[in-house]
């Protein structure tokens, strides 16, 4: 096994750990015609890259008393109105979402100096395109819905391993595992979308496309 650093070297090496960033200029010029369009566009580039779950979004909500928290996400859907994940409706997010109805979510592709920073109010996707969303994940996965109190304090890993055993044999028979009732998408509907890529000297390029009551429009803004 490789020797484990102590962490008092790490800690003392950490004001020195730096990258230098060298990625193409992004210009204004270079943007597509809509923010859909553009954040397609890197998304595939970060799947052509093999960019590690290329689709994971950092998710950033605030409670009724603005305490802030973030997790990661998968998005799930993409289209001119927003952004989706899907997630338990009980859960903290849903929760700090239901209050706020406001997000933020970043797409961190670390290996192409690159990063997208979606903002904006949040709804619920329906039922009928959560139902359609459901039946392509794995059966592992719906299971896990059913049996995870998501954001709950348990008392063992024993206690997830249990509840999950007592769901599979609840729908041991069922063909088709059925939609939990609390359980669903979140969209969240920008107002600001930003991409950002590295560049020298820490002068990074960040680029927005801004939703106005005459449209959406394109602004840059310093690193």
């Amino acid at each position: 096994m490789p020797e484990v650093e102590n962490i008092d070297d790490v800690a003392v090496r950490l004001p020195g750990m730096r990258v230098a960033y060298d990625g193409e200029a992004l210009d204004e010029a270079d943007l597509a015609g809509s923010w859909t369009e553009q954040l397609q566009d890197w998304l595939n580039q970060a799947i052509a890259a093999g960019v590690a779950e290329p689709n994971a979004m950092v998710l950033a909500t605030a409670d009724a008393e603005g305490r802030p928290s973030s997790r990661t996400v998968l998005c799930k859907g993409l289209d001119e109105r927003g952004v989706v994940f899907y997630t338990n409706y009980t859960s903290n997010k849903s929760h700090d979402l239901t209050v706020t109805r406001y997000a933020s979510a970043t797409f961190p592709w670390y290996a192409l100096q690159r990063q997208v920073t979606v903002r904006g109010e949040v709804e619920k996707v329906d039922v009928k395109e959560t139902a359609e969303y459901w039946k392509q994940r794995p059966r592992g996965s719906q299971l896990g819905a059913w049996a995870s109190p998501q954001s709950k304090v348990v008392t063992s890993r024993r206690d997830l391993d249990v509840a999950l055993s007592s769901i599979e044999r609840r729908f041991s028979d069922v063909e088709e595992v059925p939609l939990p009732p609390h359980w669903g998408g979140w969209r969240i509907r920008p107002e600001v979308v930003e991409f950002w890529q590295g560049q020298q000297n820490r002068l990074h390029d960040r680029l927005r496309y801004v939703r106005t009551q005459d449209g959406w429009h394109i602004e840059r803004v310093a690193p």
